[in-house]
């Protein structure tokens, strides 16, 4: 495989684990990007944009990264907690009334963002051609459980829960938030709700197996009942919640320019990690966008132990993934968010490093996906 890119010196064997994935683990196309202390250190892509072609991918090629969107959007609400316009700790309802319905009067807004909230769900699904109807349904739902009492991975749900909040606070979409206060500011090539000067620098995504016998393996965790099962079950709360939104075309346009913070956020691999680095340092002369004690909040856990959505344990801070089974990191202070099927991006305060990492080829049945996972322990190997 003839990877593109750089790495500086002492990374070498983030290159190495990147080539090993095209020949090991059933790698299509992918970019792979890290920054240490605001100062980028490897910046790579091999294979073919799409899935299911031949055109090389390029230095610009963006990808969908389906949930890694939800950690980018995660950064808005606990930057609008930063400047004080928005409250943790109050509950939903005082910002968007309509939510208040059938005992939800009492979700807090940090319930709603560590997936504490009881509706991963909704009665009656919503389709791409009617979008606009989420905030409403969501609203009207009951939940599955009392909010704030457990807690349940709001697979498609998370898109209306955040994006309709932001909204109520701001007066603006979230997708237009994160262009014009992170985005543009930082010079990234990240989009929730693609513009369609950009559509010619996105790939097709498709499934791809894995080899039967995938290195890195060992990284599938084996619950009583695995995420696959919980999904092939059509009653599951598992397939109920990623069901919220009917069946979407990843690669359809309609669906690339709506704004989904949960799942359709379009990013090269460089932006994931550069909008991480910016999180947490500064990077080219910007500013940090979190302050310190907006760090330790994002890794603060809110919900830890069983997920009744994704049927194995999960950790979540208020908006972020944290380290643990479900979702390998560099360590146990990294916070940042997976995507179904291969993507992955975090920071790691303690040692200054921001990753991202991209592709087409969206494998399913494995937890901690074991592509990203090689590359993850090949930075922990150059720290070393």
């Amino acid at each position: 495989m003839d990877v593109q890119g750089s790495v500086a010196s002492g990374f070498e064997p983030v290159e190495d684990a990147f080539a090993r994935n095209f020949a090991e683990r059933g790698e299509r196309g992918a970019a792979v990007a890290v920054y240490r202390h605001g100062r980028k250190v490897v910046d790579l892509w091999a294979g073919s944009r799409d899935v299911d072609g031949e055109e090389p991918w390029e230095e610009g090629t963006a990808q969908i990264v389906r949930s890694a969107t939800k950690g980018v959007a995660a950064a808005v609400p606990l930057l609008l907690h930063q400047r004080g316009l928005l409250d943790l700790d109050a509950p939903v309802g005082t910002y968007w009334p309509e939510f208040k319905a059938h005992g939800k009067d009492r979700t807090l807004v940090r319930h709603l963002l560590s997936h504490r909230a009881g509706v991963p769900v909704l009665d009656r699904p919503v389709g791409m051609a009617e979008l606009s109807r989420g905030p409403a349904a969501v609203a009207a739902q009951a939940p599955v459980w009392e909010p704030g009492t457990d807690h349940g991975y709001h697979a498609q749900t998370y898109s209306w829960l955040v994006g309709e909040l932001v909204q109520r606070v701001t007066g603006r979409s979230i997708g237009t938030w994160l262009a014009e206060e992170v985005a543009r500011p930082l010079g990234l090539d990240l989009w929730l709700g693609l513009p369609e000067a950009e559509a010619h620098r996105v790939g097709r995504v498709g499934p791809v197996e894995p080899p039967a016998a995938l290195p890195g393996s060992e990284l599938r965790l084996r619950p009583k009942r695995n995420v696959a099962e919980a999904y092939a079950d059509p009653e599951s709360l598992t397939r109920r919640a990623f069901a919220a939104l009917n069946e979407p075309d990843e690669n359809a346009a309609e669906y690339r320019a709506a704004e989904l913070p949960a799942s359709n956020g379009i990013a090269t691999a460089r932006a994931l990690a550069r909008f991480y680095a910016g999180l947490i340092g500064e990077v080219d002369g910007h500013a940090r966008l979190f302050a310190p004690a907006t760090v330790a909040l994002a890794r603060t856990e809110e919900s830890a132990g069983p997920d009744r959505v994704l049927v194995v344990n999960t950790r979540f801070g208020p908006g972020y993934m944290l380290h643990g089974p479900a979702s390998p990191l560099l360590g146990p202070g990294s916070f940042g968010h997976p995507g179904r099927g291969g993507p992955l991006a975090f920071a790691d305060p303690e040692s200054g490093v921001a990753f991202g990492y991209t592709t087409n080829g969206l494998q399913s049945g494995v937890t901690a996906d074991p592509r990203a996972q090689a590359l993850v322990r090949a930075v922990r190997a150059a720290l070393a």
